[in-house]
């Protein structure tokens, strides 16, 4: 049975380039590198190599450049860090309601320390209301903290105006791009934010490594101690393997990163139109041009998704209900619901998200699949479609 893999935004495949460089650590390079021998100071040379090739991603500087575990660590290191760092100025926080959970549960324990949070709504399209922001900073308000594109529907956000209304109030603008990275240009200095959040594996890099941005001369507390590593914030050994895939995944994605977008987009739109052709009674979901190339969030009305996720992996085929840290739950997609999407709409959405190593045969293939299960789990849905398409 043939096997394709539509969630790459749950994870991507690690390249062979980056497998190579990243095998030759372990079995070579494989010193501690604050260790101040050779052995370390050959992979501390390693590291700063990475270090560069992060930052030139995003054009920051390497002393910017803070590496993590991943992208849940960076959310969380950025929200707590900062807030605490600020605390003296004020204790109100702003973000939105569609943020990764990795944010929303940095905030939820802010809260617990007095903090006060407010969450801005969204449109249908998954946009952020700017002009509710403008209204909710206030005198106390010390950090905004908006994710760059969502991880479930794709909508990026509009960072530049955001980081603009931000500064000019003097508030503190973090953005979650774990997303976005790879999916379209990221230029810390144009987006004017001061601090970013990354993660490897959504970049055809290993998992367990992200790094965080921070701006240099933005105070931040640490959130990991016990050691003087990282310049002294954040304790721990580095993982020299993970930052040196983190790496070279992010060079490999430079020079690859206008072919690249130009498939996913290709491939996305390519299926997209194929069920809408084929399967009556969809609705896409987010924003219809503001959005990630490579990510199609799909409500198959008068269907459970759940039953359909099941028969297309049945079938060899890997899509999602949406994030992948939610996996397993029974609750609906707080994004969808935080759009406005109907209750029967939300439990009938699949994410397909696209890969550079996807086809278009392959999307062939599911689309014939999706519209035999489709009719199927509506023969015997007691929410019967009417016989008029849309």
């Amino acid at each position: 049975m043939q096997r394709i893999y539509l969630d790459n935004a749950a994870t991507t495949k690690v390249s062979n380039e980056v497998l190579t460089e990243m095998l030759e650590t372990y079995s070579e390079t494989f010193g501690n590198p604050n260790s101040q021998h050779s052995f370390g100071r050959e992979a501390g040379a390693l590291v700063d190599l990475a270090r560069d090739r992060v930052a030139n991603t995003i054009n920051a500087e390497r002393g910017e450049i803070y590496f993590t575990s991943g992208g849940t660590e960076s959310n969380n290191w950025a929200i707590i860090g900062l807030a605490l760092a600020n605390r003296a100025k004020g204790n109100h926080i702003i973000t939105s309601s569609i943020e990764h959970h990795s944010v929303l549960e940095a905030c939820k324990r802010l809260e617990k320390l007095g903090f006060e949070i407010t969450y801005l709504p969204v449109d249908k399209t998954g946009l952020v209301d700017i002009a509710r922001l403008l209204h909710c900073i206030n005198q106390r308000t010390i950090l905004v903290s908006i994710m760059a594109a969502n991880n479930e529907v794709g909508t990026i956000q509009n960072l530049k105006a955001i980081s603009k209304i931000v500064h000019e109030k003097g508030v503190l603008f973090h953005t979650d791009a774990v997303q976005a990275m790879g999916n379209f240009r990221i230029d810390v200095k144009d987006l004017e934010v001061d601090a970013l959040s990354m993660s490897a594996h959504k970049i055809h890099g290993p998992k367990g490594i992200g790094a965080l941005y921070v701006k240099k001369g933005v105070k931040i507390d640490n959130l990991i101690v016990g050691g003087e590593q990282e310049r002294g914030k954040r304790g721990g050994t580095l993982n020299v393997p993970g930052i040196v895939g983190f790496g070279k995944a992010c060079e490999i994605m430079q020079q690859n990163y206008i072919v690249d977008c130009k498939k996913l987009k290709y491939l996305r739109d390519y299926f997209v139109s194929q069920i809408e052709n084929e399967i009556p009674h969809i609705t896409v979901q987010g924003h219809a041009h503001q959005r990630l190339p490579g990510i199609a969030s799909v409500s198959f009305n008068f269907v459970d998704g759940e039953a359909l996720l099941c028969l297309l992996d049945m079938a060899g085929i890997a899509a999602s209900k949406g994030a992948a840290c939610q996996a397993g739950t029974t609750e609906p997609s707080h994004v969808l619901l935080a759009m406005n999407i109907p209750i029967e709409e939300v439990q009938s959405t699949l994410r397909f998200s696209f890969g550079i190593n996807n086809t278009k045969e392959e999307i062939d293939i599911v689309v014939k699949e999706l519209k035999k299960d489709v009719e199927k789990l509506r023969s015997i849905s007691p929410l019967k479609p009417s016989r008029k398409r849309d």
